[in-house]
């Protein structure tokens, strides 16, 4: 039985007075037993989310990290051997964002992902299609080939210690959602594509779903038989709201 993941994508949000005030929310918070919760706040601020939830179950993971695992000359950037000395436990690799934004291509990602494992870190891979790739019917095509990449480049078997979390680019921070059903048909290809290669690690990797999941649908895509938790973006922002979708995730 997969154990479901909520995990908050603070983005580029935060100030020292804010984040003490979101970890105090997050203190507060009665979470789930069966649900493992994890927060990813700027890289400004991973110490002191790590110093202020001491003690509470929420691993604290980076949103970014450099293509060698270990410090060098590679100014502007963080190793992922940094990342773990500070405590931090997971990574997201290949948000949407930065594959649009930043122009990170699926080889440069293979090698953050690579290098996040090879330090202990676990990588969580982003993968998801454009509205107009969707409009166009090219969503698995799309979805297979950033994922295809990883397989491809380190074999199935690197997603017994990875995360893989379903991104529609055209919902995240729109509104937009995919429908539960939408969003089940695009996991199940995922794990079918994982499948072909590697039945065991398929069935044991969770996938999660994120763009625009709040408390009100939360309970509805979690419910799905192959979603095993949601990557939250502007809802992790608001320790009441992120609580009620952890709370959805344990039901």
């Amino acid at each position: 039985m997969r154990r479901p993941l909520v995990a908050g994508n603070w983005k580029m949000h935060g100030t020292r007075a804010s984040v003490a005030e979101l970890i105090e929310g997050l203190r507060n918070l009665a979470l789930p037993g069966g649900v493992d919760v994890a927060v990813f706040p700027p890289c400004l601020f991973i110490n002191q989310v790590i110093e202020g939830l001491q003690g509470k179950a929420i691993t604290v993971g980076a949103q970014n990290s450099a293509v060698e695992p270990m410090q060098g000359a590679l100014t502007g950037e963080i190793a992922p051997s940094q990342l773990v000395d500070a405590g931090c436990g997971l990574v997201l690799v290949g948000h949407s964002e930065r594959r649009q934004l930043i122009g990170e291509r699926d080889e440069v990602l293979n090698r953050k992902f690579a290098a996040a494992q090879a330090c202990g870190l676990k990588p969580v891979l982003c993968i998801g299609e454009t509205l107009e790739q969707r409009e166009a019917g090219k969503t698995l095509e799309v979805v297979g080939r950033q994922l295809g990449s990883i397989i491809e480049e380190l074999g199935a078997g690197a997603f017994v210690n990875a995360v893989i979390a379903y991104e529609p680019v055209w919902a995240i921070g729109t509104g937009l959602t995919a429908t539960p059903q939408q969003a089940q048909d695009v996991h199940a290809a995922i794990r079918a594509q994982l499948a072909a290669e590697n039945a065991e690690v398929a069935r044991n990797v969770r996938l999660l779903y994120g763009g625009s999941v709040k408390a009100a649908n939360a309970a509805e895509l979690f419910g799905m038989p192959d979603i095993d938790g949601g990557l939250i973006g502007g809802a992790s922002l608001n320790a009441d709201e992120f609580g009620a979708i952890c709370r959805a995730a344990g039901n």
